[in-house]
């Protein structure tokens, strides 16, 4: 036994066996059962052992343990779902946490002996067969409370998603400690009291605007939330739903994609005391959430504060059951929240004067005790579009820190099959963040790098920092939606940019998986040039795009944009519009035939 550590094996034999209570063990549920399961198949991995796993109480097997679980012996009881507390001398080894907390304890600990889970198909383990455990004494928390992002190796691939700490994402099993999910996600209005069943007989449910109320279908309008009869509607319709769809944590209650909030006598009176539409709002779901409270104490009724309700009110606040969401889709994000110095993302107020996103920010954080960001980390145009934003997402991690937020949706190319533009590494860092917004993110970034692209790090690192640095320089601000016009996307950067690529292929000309990974983020200059030398300059080069379109299909990738399949904006491209979207209406879904 080595004196500053705990021995696991010798000459592929195990020394230790991996306990857990037996109630876990003959649970196939049991996220303590499946913790036990991951430690003993990364251990194998690390050492060629195979270590065997037993009940805390079976007198077989070698007596020395690393404990899971209640059989730990932690105690625990300051630990939430999350959390976790892991204990090594030269004796022994004890995790213990929460429902979620003993899985990621055992991840933990794996990254400790120099485990990395990169993507689900890339992770790093390293052998040692004399492997020892170093004294750790070690509790940790997440920062926030909600964690989840919407790239598709987090939503396609749960244990994964364990493995990076996600809790709001997909439908995480049970086995791996259950998330996180919404009965009823965003954008609810139109759900729950739907203009195309009330509009015609009960105008007076709908927002008005201009003197008018608007009763277009698809969630293209808005509530009158001063209406006493809307309310006891959505009390009752959001009962019926809550109890048909049980087992629930969170229900959004919230407006509709669309703008047109109420401007009726009353939401007027009291959006103008409150100075901000999220005035009527609030005071609208609080009521909601008092209602149900009852029969549902359990449920936290989330809202949006979301371009016309952004703004924090002035007197209102959030009841003990309510969550505030504050969206930045207005946002530059290549810029951090407290440095963009663009003022026309803020938004108005009921008395005309402008409020940007960092004011709403701090404004909330002082007044919601339960405040969830949806934030954005790509372009919904143009998915392969390089999104510059490298250099803020830490920053802004650590502001929604600092003003109370306590969950975090980081919305980012939602396409089933993945993107380009380093979505695996913007991934891994964001999970990093959310877990820990000041953590060494360089670190972080430097150790993904080197092993995800090999030698092909450097010319590809300089080719982010380029990006980002080319973005200052030329004053560009950057948004969610944008068509690649920036200055950092003309023609002289991407040949820069594609020299970079060339020099990264270069160093990986040997090696096929780390070159394939390289033109795979080419895809992203690719795409820009082709995108400018037809909407700008009217070339086509049917060469060209051919290969580009048989490229993006042979690397098993779907959408180019948001709303539309590729053979949509494949068409698009030909026909010199921006984007497919152009096509349909994506609020009725009154698409062409080959929209997929």
């Amino acid at each position: 036994m080595d004196q500053n550590g705990f021995t696991l094996a010798e000459n592929r034999t195990a020394l230790v066996s991996i306990r857990i209570p037996a109630e876990d063990l003959s649970n196939p549920a049991s996220p303590v059962l499946t913790a036990a399961k991951e430690l003993r198949y990364y251990l194998g991995r690390i050492t060629a052992a195979s270590i065997p796993v037993l009940a805390a109480d079976d007198p077989e097997g070698p007596a020395k343990a690393i404990s899971l679980g209640a059989a730990s012996g932690l105690d625990v009881s300051s630990c939430s779902e999350d959390g976790f507390i892991i204990e090594a001398d030269s004796d022994s080894v004890k995790i213990g946490g929460g429902k979620r907390g003993v899985l990621y304890g055992v991840y933990d600990l794996l990254e400790r002996l120099g485990c990395r889970f990169f993507t689900p198909l890339c992770e790093k383990v390293p052998t040692d067969p004399g492997l020892s455990i170093p004294p750790i004494r070690a509790k940790e928390e997440p920062v926030f409370e909600f964690r989840r992002h919407n790239y598709a190796d987090i939503e396609q691939y749960p244990r994964f998603a364990a493995k990076r700490r996600f809790n709001g994402a997909g439908r995480i099993p049970e086995r791996l400690g259950g998330n996180l999910t919404y009965a009823m996600h965003v954008h609810t209005f139109d759900q729950l009291v739907p203009a195309r069943v009330y509009g015609k007989d009960h105008p007076e449910y709908f927002a008005e605007v201009n003197g008018k109320r608007v009763t277009t279908d698809g969630g293209r309008t808005q509530l009158c939330l001063s209406n006493p009869d809307v309310l006891a509607l959505v009390i009752e319709k959001t009962r019926e739903f809550l109890r048909s769809h049980p087992g629930h944590r969170l229900m959004s209650i919230s407006q509709n994609d669309w703008g047109g909030n109420c401007t009726c006598e009353n939401c007027k009176r009291i959006d103008e005391e409150e100075g901000s539409s999220s005035g009527t709002l609030l005071r609208f779901v609080n009521a909601v959430a008092e209602a149900l409270e009852p029969e549902f104490p359990d449920i936290v009724f989330d809202t949006l504060a979301y371009t016309y309700s952004r703004p924090a009110p002035k007197y209102v606040r959030n009841r003990k059951n309510v969550c505030v969401r504050l969206c930045s889709i207005e946002c530059c994000f290549c810029h951090p929240f407290d440095a963009c110095d663009d003022e026309s993302r803020g938004v108005m107020r009921p008395d005309g004067t402008r409020s940007n996103f960092i004011t709403d920010l701090r404004e909330w954080g002082k007044i919601c005790d339960r405040m969830y960001i949806w934030d954005y980390t790509t372009c919904f145009a143009h998915y392969p579009t390089p999104h510059p934003n490298w250099r803020i997402l830490a920053r802004n991690a650590q502001l929604m820190a600092e003003n109370n937020v306590k969950g975090v949706f980081e919305q980012a190319n939602g396409a089933s099959r993945g993107g380009v533009d380093f979505n695996e590494l913007r991934a891994y860092l964001v999970s990093k963040l959310l877990w820990d917004p000041y953590c060494d993110i360089e670190t972080h970034r430097r150790e993904f790098m080197e092993y995800f692209y090999g030698p092909a790090a450097e010319a590809l690192d300089e080719y982010l920092n380029l990006l980002c640095d080319t973005c200052g320089e030329r004053g560009d601000h950057v948004g969610f939606n944008d068509n690649p016009l920036h200055g950092f996307l003309e023609e002289d950067m991407l040949d820069r940019y594609n020299a970079l690529f060339d020099r990264a292929a270069e160093a990986v000309k040997g090696d096929p998986v780390r070159l394939a990974r390289v033109e795979k983020n080419r895809l992203s200059i690719r795409w820009v040039a082709l995108k400018r030398k037809t909407m700008l300059r009217g070339e086509y080069d049917a060469e060209e795009i051919n290969r580009f379109f048989g490229d993006w299909k042979a690397f098993g990738l779907s959408r180019i944009d948001e709303w539309c399949n590729v053979e949509t904006t494949h068409r698009a491209l030909l026909e010199g519009k921006w984007r497919g979207v152009e096509y349909f209406d994506h609020w009725t879904g009154e698409a062409p035939e080959d929209l997929g």
